[in-house]
């Protein structure tokens, strides 16, 4: 077990297996079964009548956002319930009955604690009051607000520069928070705000806004009705995003029809039954993927360039399969992408991609008659060395069918926790917009400061190496969610404060600093009063839209702080009367901060009105074919070099991924139902050809082990299971997997670390 010894802390807890037991993987998603996991979960962790109430309010447009995953709710949202599985299981988690109070931190200290699984640890319950680790102890204890206040504007105070304190954000906070989050630390004097985009979809951010001058995607889910094609890629949205399925369904009962392209073939994607529907839940549902791409690891830019080089040579003989009307007065750079599609090997890049000649075919075909296409993308394209190029070649393809700006047609970045995409948009980011600085002085009367601040992977590096002291976390896990589990802890443990704002336990309260205060907060599900009167938050989903949420359920304590409060508690104290902006009123009020966000970021005109029932579209140029912004005033092409992955003979390709039983890094269960695993975490899925040559045999014990810039990183006892794989790739879940990924290997321009492409060398246990 791995230990870094300062207190004596379990960095990655337990190495012990769970009881596996294997089934054939699931041939469709949802039906009946779902149902009953989720209620099994709603009530275990809730009781009956809670989860009725909370399930049946949950994503209504009087009830309150999912505090799980950013799909969008319909205009009409289900009256028998508009939420997923994982949906009430997120629910469940945030909602349950079990309590995490002094009396249990007087029971089991932080170095206990670190000996259970994630699993475990998040199982424990709702934080219910606020509690410090002092440098001298193992426990934490109680503290009271007032007292976690001074003592984080003592430790602020102390600094001898703003920036060495680093201020995170989850996706899962609020717009209002969120603003008032970001607005605090550039008054207190620093850009490092490093938030869960940047391990995330920042390469996405990065790709869309050099292309078509947007960070967001363009698609509406209306689209998805009138798509003639969706492709979906690098995404498993049956666990990741169920939802979504219904929106596929949709569209294929319009005469759409679906690609998936995934080294590994999902349950999700090959048939959803509806619960809400008949054929749901007594006949066979609806098939969805049409033509399935088993592409190997980051190799979708050689796929893409293919289908394109095909593409491009049936169009030079019909001269209709690309939009040439649409590519002359929209884009640049079609000239220069064809000389570069040219200058490769169709043989070469089908090699290079793994996948059939004949797949590809039916695809070009289907592609080449259709001009109504959505793409559709998570971490399997944005977590690569490559990550930018993986999205622009998407892009490319998109620009030349036209399939921008269209009814139907578009791009579709799918997003994780419901408002990280929100939180961005109200100014959480480490870059420096000089817009942005300028509307905050008009409307604040202060200027925020000008230097970029640092994102994850240098907030990491910076903690590590003593150069940031303080660590405040508005939500997340980020122990758990960063790369390199063992360097990220010494990093946190390096500082002489951090500090999280959080509803449940998690490994990064007890990886703390030498002092650590946990800050227990309302959930999304929790009813929000101030003198009496309920308040509401708003959230914007993965496709632009805000919309508000207001909680209903009983707080888990009443010794808890909404998320605004919070952060204005902190801000009074720290500048106490020497500052412009009023932090308690403001923090109090979330009226007015929704005013607030008006008057300094365009888009949210009259948003206390405008966000009541299901909410309005934030400005979006793609949508209207607006890219005067870019060169020349047009779209760009882009010319992507290949990835490169020299492996050696005995080297292989992990990727990380979720299991069903997960939401980033909250572990729900122990099951990984549609791929047919129960009961255990420690697998790696592996090719059986790989497997024979080096002579394993299922269930066997290994090790795996990256080696970068020279520095061996190990993750010790895995499960091998044979799957569906191509060969020469390797799966395996995260967080457990995360203490290979190097720190400083990540995507160019965006910094996403590479979690999804980490060359890898296999060892027999022999412990």
């Amino acid at each position: 077990m791995s230990t870094i010894k300062k207190r004596n802390i379990s960095v990655l807890g337990p190495e012990t297996f769970t009881g596996i037991r294997l089934q054939e993987p699931a041939e469709y998603a949802a039906g009946l079964p779902a149902v009953k996991v989720a209620l099994q979960h709603a009530f275990k962790e809730m009781g009956v009548v809670k989860s009725v109430n909370g399930l049946f309010q949950m994503n209504q447009k009087d009830g309150f956002d999912c505090p799980g995953c950013a799909w969008p709710d319909p205009k009409k949202p289900s009256k028998l319930g508009e939420y997923c599985e994982n949906g009430a299981k997120a629910l469940a988690e945030e909602a349950t009955n079990k309590r995490v109070n002094k009396d249990f931190f007087a029971k089991h200290s932080v170095e206990e604690l670190s000996n259970w699984s994630d699993y475990q640890i998040g199982k424990s319950g709702r934080l219910t009051e606020p509690m410090v680790l002092k440098p001298d102890s193992i426990y934490y204890e109680p503290i009271s607000w007032e007292n976690a206040y001074e003592l984080i504007a003592e430790r602020l105070h102390q600094l001898d520069t703003p920036d060495q304190a680093v201020f995170y954000t989850s996706g899962r906070s609020s717009n209002e928070a969120a603003f008032l989050y970001g607005l605090f630390v550039r008054a207190f004097g620093t850009n490092n705000m490093p938030d869960c985009s940047n391990m995330c979809h920042e390469s996405s951010g990065v790709a869309l806004s050099e292309t078509l001058g947007i960070g967001k995607g363009s698609v509406k889910l209306e689209d998805f009705d009138q798509a003639e094609i969706v492709m979906v890629i690098g995404q498993n949205p049956g666990t990741n995003h169920p939802r979504m399925l219904s929106a596929l369904q949709k569209c294929k009962q319009n005469g759409g029809k679906i690609i998936s392209i995934n080294p590994l073939e999902e349950a999700g994607l090959i048939r959803f039954k509806n619960p809400q529907e008949v054929k749901g839940v007594l006949a066979s549902g609806t098939s969805l993927t049409d033509i399935h791409l088993q592409v190997k690891i980051n190799q979708d830019v050689s796929l893409l360039k293919v289908i394109q080089k095909k593409l491009a040579a049936l169009d030079a003989e019909t001269k209709d399969v690309f939009d040439h009307q649409f590519i002359e007065t929209y884009t640049n750079g079609y000239e220069e992408l064809i000389k570069h599609l040219e200058s490769y090997s169709e043989k070469e890049l089908i090699k290079l991609c793994g996948v059939e000649e004949g797949l590809i075919d039916e695809v070009v075909q289907l592609l080449a008659k259709r001009d109504k296409v959505i793409i559709c993308w998570a971490m399997g394209l944005t977590q690569h060395k490559n990550g930018v190029n993986n999205i622009k070649e998407c892009v490319n393809l998109l620009l030349l069918k036209g399939s921008i700006g269209k009814p139907g047609a578009g791009t579709c970045p799918v997003r994780g926790h419901s408002n990280v995409q929100g939180d961005r948009t109200v100014g959480i980011m480490h870059h420096v917009s000089p817009a942005l600085n300028e509307s905050i002085k008009k409307t604040f009367g202060f200027m925020p400061p000008d230097k970029e601040g640092l994102d994850t992977v240098h907030a990491i590096e910076a903690m590590n190496q003593g150069k940031a002291k303080v660590f405040i976390a508005l939500g997340g896990n980020f122990l758990s969610a960063a790369s390199d589990t063992e360097y990220t802890a010494e990093a946190l443990q390096n500082c002489e404060l951090t500090v999280n704002i959080s509803t449940k336990l998690n490994r990064t309260h007890l990886v703390a600093g030498k002092t650590s205060l946990i800050l227990p907060t309302l959930g999304r599900s929790e009813l929000d009063q101030k003198d009496g009167k309920p308040r509401f938050f708003t959230v914007e989903n993965s496709m632009g839209k805000v919309h508000r949420s207001k909680g209903m359920l009983k707080p888990a304590s009443d010794n808890l702080i909404s998320e605004p409060e919070i952060i204005g508690g902190i801000a009074s104290v720290y500048f106490k009367d020497g500052h412009p902006v009023q932090w308690k009123l403001l923090s109090e009020n979330y009226e007015l901060i929704r005013e607030k966000i008006e008057a300094t970021i365009k888009g949210f005109e009259d948003i206390n009105t405008r966000s009541k029932g299901s909410g309005f579209y934030l400005p979006n140029n793609v949508r209207d074919l607006d890219f005067s912004k870019l060169p020349k005033g047009k779209a760009q092409f882009s010319c992507c070099d290949l990835p490169k992955h020299t492996l050696k003979e005995d080297e292989l390709l992990l990727m990380t991924i979720r299991s069903h039983d997960q939401f980033n890094t909250t572990i729900y269960g122990l099951d990984d139902r549609y791929r047919g695993i129960y009961n255990e975490r420690r697998i790696v899925l592996m090719n059986v050809k790989d497997m024979n040559k080096r002579n394993l045999k299922k269930f066997d014990v290994i090790n795996m082990i990256s080696l970068y810039d020279g520095k061996e990183r190990k993750a010790s006892r895995f499960l091998v299971i044979p799957y569906s794989i191509p060969q020469g790739n390797i799966a395996a879940y995260f967080p457990e997997t995360n203490v290979l990924v190097p720190y400083n290997h990540y995507a160019d321009k965006s910094n996403t670390p590479i979690s999804k492409s980490i060359i890898v060398t296999l060892e027999v246990s022999l412990v």
